[in-house]
């Protein structure tokens, strides 16, 4: 991912050194659980010196790769050349103990969980923050009036607090996904060439596992089975699809057309190098780019779970780049909305104002069932409704200065003429749809995101 989107917190997760870090520890970890089990002919002694002395240098790593070709085989090399520095000369060499009975997957993918481990963390941790923000702005708008929208056309009054809390609810579920996805990926593997132990204690596996917070796998191959990375992916990009609906929503709002809702616009940014007038919504516009990188890495995901028989490596390279590139770009995302939504600019007048913008159409579904409820049947004043309806619809295409009301027209139908003032006053009142919204507010205390 390039460096405009990533976080050092996330980005420094999938560095090369942050690796070899997870891979030193690994190895060291084995050293010492081969010691304790005293099976190997490691001794405590040797596994200390390996500890104290155990490092690697990266661009050392990097030459001896451009010779062998072989990732593991050029840290491995580097690191045992440091083990055995200062031993003296014609003293055993301790590094002959590193990776002993394993194979190259036992430690790439053992690191690789671990750090998805890390990684989701972090995504757990921006979760909870923007959902706690999107709670806490549901209350504070819970009370202001908006027009709801269906197909992109006026519904019914709501209140703009019950956008904010629909988003905390679904967010609120991603951080239960993710929570589950991180236990899902929480595996280590260090069993062999084909997953038989067939030269190292399952033991070992099961020290190294422990001290690093991972559960060793039940059953591996040569690799752990991609379909844990693949659930996780798969979290990754419905969490990120949350992510563009919140997004998608700001942008529509602030169509100049609505302009219900603007992105924080910041002293000094400037919209436009042509229009000097522009204030456009390029940081959710972002969050919806982004979004797509992270829903077709899922695929990526999902392709890598089936390798020939107990293992090959196609996987590998399309998961250096696709994972890496949807957690840092997932963070990015969250860090955006994290500002955005705290910040969300809302104009209430502008929601009354469109709210009135269709002349009281919006009030169609109250004036149908007071029919209904009057003695009418529902086909008949379904008719009413709808003719009257339809008539204010067409005076508002054609921008009819002489135009009246939906409730005037009401008034002018003969078959209306039943409906009194105060009936009508009550059908016309935005509030009369929103008698039971304590409900949604009363559930949405119970939230939480702990």
């Amino acid at each position: 991912m390039i460096d405009r989107y990533t976080r050092p917190e996330m980005g420094n997760i999938f560095e090369l050194e942050h690796k070899y870090e997870v891979w030193q520890e690994i190895e060291v970890l084995a050293c010492e659980a081969h010691a304790e089990l005293g099976e190997s002919g490691i001794t405590r002694e040797e596994a200390k010196w390996i500890r104290d002395h155990a490092k690697f240098n990266k661009a050392e790593v990097d030459e001896i790769e451009a010779v062998t070709n072989h990732d593991v085989i050029a840290f491995l090399t580097n690191m045992g050349s440091y083990i055995d520095a200062d031993v003296p000369e014609g003293e055993p060499k301790p590094s002959r103990w590193v990776h002993y009975g394993m194979t190259s997957s036992d430690l790439g993918d053992t690191a690789l969980c671990y750090q998805l481990c890390e990684a989701t963390d972090i995504l757990i941790d921006d979760c909870r923050k923007l959902g706690e923000i999107c709670r806490r702005r549901a209350f504070e708008e819970r009370n202001t009036l908006c027009v709801g929208r269906t197909h992109g056309i006026h519904a019914e009054p709501m209140t703009f607090g019950m956008k904010f809390g629909s988003w905390a609810w679904e967010l609120k579920r991603d951080l239960d996904r993710l929570r589950d996805a991180r236990k899902n990926v929480s595996f280590g593997a260090i069993s062999g060439a084909v997953g038989t132990y067939s030269s190292i204690d399952p033991r070992v596996e099961e020290y190294v596992c422990k001290h690093l917070g991972l559960v060793h796998d039940p059953l591996s191959t040569q690799v752990i089975s991609r379909d844990h990375h693949a659930y996780l992916a798969g979290v990754l990009a419905t969490t990120a699809a949350t992510c563009e609906r919140i997004a998608t929503e700001i942008r529509n709002l602030q169509r100049t057309d609505t302009l219900e809702a603007e992105e924080p616009f910041r002293k000094g940014q400037k919209g436009s190098s042509a229009m000097p007038h522009k204030r456009n919504p390029i940081t959710v516009e972002k969050v919806c780019g982004l979004s797509r990188v992270v829903k077709a890495n899922a695929q990526v995901a999902f392709d890598n779970v089936a390798l020939w028989h107990e293992r090959d490596i196609s996987h590998s390279s399309a998961e250096r780049v696709a994972q890496a590139d949807s957690f840092i770009a997932l963070d990015h995302m969250f860090q955006c909305l994290i500002r955005i939504v705290d910040g969300l600019q809302l104009y209430p007048a502008q929601m009354m104002a469109n709210l009135n913008k269709t002349k009281g159409l919006i009030f169609s579904s109250k004036v149908l069932l007071h029919l209904v409820d009057t003695g009418i049947t529902r086909e008949d004043a379904y008719k009413i409704v709808q003719e009257n309806a339809m008539a204010t619809w067409h005076e508002i295409q054609q921008c009819d200065p002489n135009g009246t009301t939906f409730r005037a027209k009401l008034v002018a139908d003969p078959r209306c003429s039943h409906l009194t003032k105060e009936e009508l006053d009550k059908i016309f009142d935005p509030w009369s749809f929103l008698g039971r919204i304590d409900v949604v507010f009363d559930r949405l205390e119970q939230l939480s995101f702990d």
